[in-house]
């Protein structure tokens, strides 16, 4: 009995009805969390003593940074989830959050080259930090490649599965590449262990937009699985039932 709320989450039929009712509060939580989160750090918060007001990307930038790492955990566990329990909607989760995790990526490394110009004078340079971010990128695409490379479903389930679970290596790596080797990257400014150095005037109208952040990955992730549920299971009845009652 313990176990019955997982093999049910595992029921891509029950994922499909229990997630539809979340879907319009995730979508309101998160619009309006970024709304003040932005409006709070791009109008009220002051600027910095030393990178005045370019500093104000990181309202875009650290956000986008912190899901594109987490979410290439999301997709790991989930590919191990489908592999160890054989579970069709794990790696249907998988799969959907490789793209959203390869945007996320993108946003990342644009707007750190994007603060980069005026803080180093440069765009993009070979900083152990960034390159460690595009090797993300990379395996986000090869997930999403592979994917589409090879025609049997489940072959390519457990090929993305493995792929995906290699490249965790690279996450520590990220993690503390500024702590590991002399980078332009400053250190991380915020810390669960440790007290944060960033001005409360700062962090929490960052927090703010993490947290919203948050909710709209949720939001997207749910909705991008729930289309590919479709797409999958578009012989079973109740997909059927679905499509005909317009749900």
């Amino acid at each position: 009995m313990a176990w019955q709320w997982f093999h049910r989450l595992g029921s891509p039929r029950w994922f499909y009805h229990k997630t539809s009712a979340w879907l319009p509060w995730l979508a309101f939580a998160s619009a309006m969390l970024l709304a003040v989160g932005s409006i709070w750090g791009l109008g009220f918060a002051p600027e910095d003593a030393k990178q005045g007001n370019s500093y104000r990307i990181i309202f875009v930038h650290v956000p986008a940074a912190f899901l594109a790492l987490a979410g290439y955990y999301l997709m790991a566990v989930s590919g191990a989830i489908g592999l160890i329990w054989k579970m069709k909607l794990a790696f249907v989760v998988m799969r959907a959050a490789a793209p959203i995790g390869a945007v996320l990526t993108f946003i990342a490394l644009f707007t750190g080259a994007v603060w980069g110009k005026p803080t180093w004078g440069a765009y993009w340079v070979w900083d152990a930090r960034i390159t460690s971010m595009l090797i993300l990128l990379f395996l986000y695409i090869g997930v999403m490649a592979l994917s589409q490379a090879v025609n049997r479903e489940q072959v390519a389930d457990r090929a993305c599965a493995l792929l995906a679970l290699v490249g965790t290596v690279n996450i520590p790596i990220i993690y503390k590449s500024v702590d590991w080797w002399f980078t332009l990257h400053q250190p991380a400014t915020l810390r669960l262990m440790e007290a944060s150095s960033i001005d409360p005037s700062m962090f929490y109208p960052l927090l703010t937009v993490i947290i919203g952040f948050y909710c709209m990955y949720a939001w997207t992730l749910l909705t991008h699985t729930r289309i590919l549920l479709l797409r999958r299971e578009i012989r079973t009845k109740w997909v059927q039932q679905v499509l005909t009652e317009g749900k």
